[in-house]
């Protein structure tokens, strides 16, 4: 860390008092407002946990954010919506950009250049700018010093009124440069569809589908589309926007058209504005007399529902859907750009779903961060892919503790060379996969692997962890299983090697209590989207489609709200009363109040690992002591503000029984810190009765971004209040105190693998009382009865490695509260854990990371 050394060099105490005199801009002209404090603000790197991005829009100027050093170095903040904006305040430290760029997006992802700044000489630099955009970003081109860039302060302001979100009168379209997917003739332009002209048109050929688009010059925010048809109407037609003319957003989807003039609310941003003709209501093309387009004010109400939800529509521009008639070679580019972006973005931005109907595809898939393989057949093997869907660890030199966020599932491979690398640690899971070879779950050079899980797959061959520190496995089939190295937890898995534990170091049961697998996606017989909700099973064992398709019920695509970024919790919550399930497309969503699933049986189901930010201190999710609600496939990123809890399932003092039809989180993830400084007291809790958490990973950071003791506060990951629940597949992690607290009755948990938090400063900071540490796993002092198998709790004190825990496992001593494969280890040496269980195993030290183990207990 510079720091200390270049305040010596500027003159320690002149420094201080200078940043101390630092003040905030003269409040701006009465039109003015800052957008951007407190807001989400990321970079491409920080000097150090104690200077984040998020310090650059705190308001304080006694903190700032600093770069590594570098000239290619940025940062960012997301205004939460799309803003219209005036004018960007800088706010320099010593290390200022002498050349930089200002510059705004729709989507964080494509940039347009609002100011391009040289000779800059540090200071204050206030810049005029105009636009709409949701990111505002300082793209440093030059260094003025040897150091990286450093802000106190980085403000961006709006004109008065900017979330007003009045519709203007005046057609934005008008005359604007307009092109066609097709011309019936020449006298037949498109640019008549905009030329304000009602005895001209647009009319295209006799074939679907077909598009019109304008070019309105900039990304702005489109309130209403005016369509006025001719004789040739479309009964089905989408409208749609994009900021590049590549991608596109539908606004707006319209079955059951009759033509003539219409009016069309809707809300989005964009520069190109779309028609989109799925279905024409003729024998003929499609023919427009005039399109309109207006724009607001400032931008729309995303929570304002603007009338009756419908179900259903398109999966948004980051779901990428083939069939087998796509060109190999068309779906390869398309994969190695997407992993290219996304191979090292470990807290980007970016969020993908490639999605394969049935039939046979010759593809090599390389699986990134926040991206994820699906077929869309209904069972595994209608769906084949010839080569690989490989994972390894090349971007982190071979180590794969860190590949986490990504996923696969509902498909067949049959791998080049006869294996397939499935190279990961946390939060990736492998379901509903039949590899017609073997699977390797270890990187290239067999570096360190922290994993990981697999559920109803079958794999024909057999799997090899090599490397992989632990796994859990359930209701699958495999023919053979290689090595262990800590802990390998096996429930109703054919072909699983038998308990050996402490060596080999494998726990084995022969069922699975009760499961109920993730929901999936999938198309029918008539080519539509519908979504599988698998059934209940009891003691199971083996894959739920061996003997043909999996038992549960199908829902059409129409029943669900199908979400898309810049959706609010109003909205969201909007079409869950309407009766609507959840369909979560691949994105970030940021909400300033929870989303409430009060209705039994519901499914809220993410694609792409969509995630969930929730800002203001808000809860991001509360679900209703109901019956059989489905949680699947997100990520919950706890927001800047301290939220008391992210995921709350059931309201406090929930009593009903569910034991018929429990509620399920499946593949449910917890982020705090990493992405940017999250808080949040506690992140899941669980009142409810007869819970399945079905492979869960709850992390507080332990690197990236916001990382630090009194940076990204977390106290506890998991509470459970409700009877009854099952946990399979419990991974919490690094938290401040306890990371799972158990009350309820009867709870039981088939493998559990954590870190204690890395970074208490000293023992001092780090006491329960007397008690030296936490225990990663509390069981309640007058719980009667609690089992768990198979549970590894691990130390990494880098802060300071003297520290001691004087226990991983703290639980009442009864006959009826049992634990089987408990281990503790300190990893490196980097701390001492006292004792496994109560009093009873370790101690855990050295720098041979041996494990310290308890076979059963009591």
């Amino acid at each position: 860390m510079r720091g200390l050394s270049r305040l010596a060099a500027l003159g320690t105490a002149s420094a201080v008092v200078a940043a101390a005199l630092i003040a905030l801009p003269a409040a701006p002209a009465f039109a003015d407002v800052l957008l951007s404090q407190g807001k989400t603000a990321t970079s491409s790197s920080v000097e150090g946990a104690g200077t984040p991005a998020s310090a650059a829009v705190d308001g304080n100027t006694g903190t700032r954010w600093s770069s590594l050093y570098t000239n290619d170095q940025w940062l960012q903040v997301d205004l939460g919506s799309a803003q219209a904006i005036n004018k960007v305040t800088l706010l320099w430290e010593g290390a200022y950009g002498s050349a930089y760029k200002i510059q705004g997006s729709a989507n964080g992802t494509s940039w347009t250049d609002l100011q391009n700044v040289t000779g800059g000489d540090g200071g204050t630099d206030t810049l005029t700018v105009s636009g709409t955009y949701r990111y505002v970003r300082m793209q440093g081109v030059t260094r003025a010093t040897g150091w990286g860039y450093s802000l106190w302060e980085f403000q961006v302001f709006g004109p008065d009124g900017t979330g007003g979100g009045t519709c203007g009168t005046t057609n934005a379209a008008l005359n604007k440069p307009a092109t066609a997917s097709s011309l019936q003739g020449a006298g037949f332009p498109a640019s008549a569809a905009f030329d304000g002209n009602t005895g001209t048109r647009w009319s295209s050929l006799a074939a679907d589908p077909q598009w019109v688009q304008v070019d309105l010059g900039s990304a702005v925010d489109v309130c209403k589309i005016d369509l006025r048809w001719e004789a040739a109407y479309a009964s089905s037609f989408q409208l749609q926007s994009s900021t590049n003319g590549t991608t596109w957003t539908t606004l707006k989807s319209v079955t059951g058209a009759t033509g003539g003039v219409q009016s069309h609310t809707v809300t989005g941003n964009g520069r190109y504005i779309r028609v989109n003709g799925t279905a024409r209501g003729t024998g003929y093309g499609y023919s427009l007399w005039e399109v309109a387009v207006y724009t607001g004010s400032g931008p729309v109400d995303p929570g304002d529902p603007g009338g009756p939800i419908t179900g259903g529509g398109d999966l948004g521009p980051n779901v990428h859907v083939y069939d087998p008639s796509t060109p190999a070679a068309t779906i390869q580019s398309q994969l190695d750009s997407v992993f290219t972006q996304q191979e090292s973005a470990q807290f980007g931005t970016g969020r993908h779903a490639f999605m394969f109907k049935p039939g046979t595809y010759n593809v090599n898939a390389k699986v990134g961060f926040y991206t994820s393989i699906y077929g869309l057949g209904q069972n595994p093997g209608d769906v084949t892919i010839n080569g690989g869907i490989t994972v390894d660890a090349g971007w982190f030199n071979g180590n794969a503790t860190q590949n986490f966020w990504r996923s696969t599932e509902n498909l067949s491979v049959q791998p080049t060379g006869g294996t397939n690398q499935w190279a990961v640690s946390q939060a990736a899971p492998f379901r509903r996969m039949w590899i017609k070879g073997n699977l390797n779950l270890a990187p290239t050079g067999y570096g360190w692997a922290s994993g990981g899980y697999i559920a109803d797959s079958r794999v024909d061959g057999t799997v090899g962890p090599y490397s992989q520190q632990q796994w859990y496995t359930r209701d699958s089939t495999i023919g053979g299983w290689l090595n262990g190295v800590w802990n390998m937890v096996f429930s109703g898995v054919n072909g699983a090697p038998a308990t050996g534990f402490p060596e080999p170091v494998y726990t084995t049961l022969q069922n699975t209590p009760l499961s109920r697998e993730k929901p999936y996606l999938y198309v029918d017989g008539t080519g539509a989207y519908r979504v599988f909700v698998p059934s209940l099973r009891t003691n199971a064992r083996g894959q739920s489609w061996a003997n043909g398709p999996t038992p549960g019920t199908s829902l059409p695509l129409s029943q669900f709200y199908v979400a898309k970024p810049g959706d609010s919790a109003a909205r969201i919550n909007a079409a869950l009363a309407q009766g609507l399930h959840l369909l979560l497309t691949p994105g970030i969503y940021r909400t300033s109040a929870p989303i409430n699933v009060n209705r039994a049986n519901t499914v809220v189901l993410g694609l792409g690992l969509a995630t969930i930010i929730p800002e203001n201190a808000a809860v991001a999710m509360k679900v209703a002591d109901v019956d059989g609600v489905r949680l699947a496939g997100f990520l919950i990123d706890a927001g800047p503000q301290k939220s008391p809890v992210l995921i709350e399932v059931g309201p406090p003092g929930s009593s009903a029984d569910h034991a018929a039809n429990p509620t399920t989180l499946s593949d449910v993830f917890v982020r705090i810190g990493g992405a940017f400084a999250g808080n949040a007291e506690v992140s899941v809790i669980v009142n409810s009765d007869d819970v399945i958490i079905d492979h869960t990973w709850l992390w507080r950071g332990d690197h990236g971004e916001g990382i630090g003791w009194n940076v990204n506060t977390a106290e506890t990951g998991l509470i459970v209040n409700g009877d009854d629940v099952l946990a399979t597949g419990l991974f919490v992690e690094h938290y401040r105190k306890y990371d799972v607290e158990w009350y309820g009755e009867r709870g039981r948990t088939i493998f559990f693998q954590n870190e204690k938090a890395y970074d208490p400063p000293n023992q001092a900071a780090y006491m329960n009382g007397s008690v030296k540490g936490w225990a990663a796993y509390k069981v309640g002092d007058n719980v009667q009865v609690h089992e768990g198998w198979g549970m590894g709790a691990y130390c990494y004190f880098n802060v300071d490695p003297t520290i001691q825990v004087d226990r991983v496992f703290e639980v009442p001593i009864r006959p009826t509260v049992k634990f089987h494969s408990l281990l503790a280890v300190s990893l490196g040496g980097n701390g001492i854990i006292n004792h496994v269980i109560n009093t009873t195993g370790g101690p855990a030290q050295g720098t041979a990371t041996i494990p310290a183990k308890v076979v059963s207990y009591p």
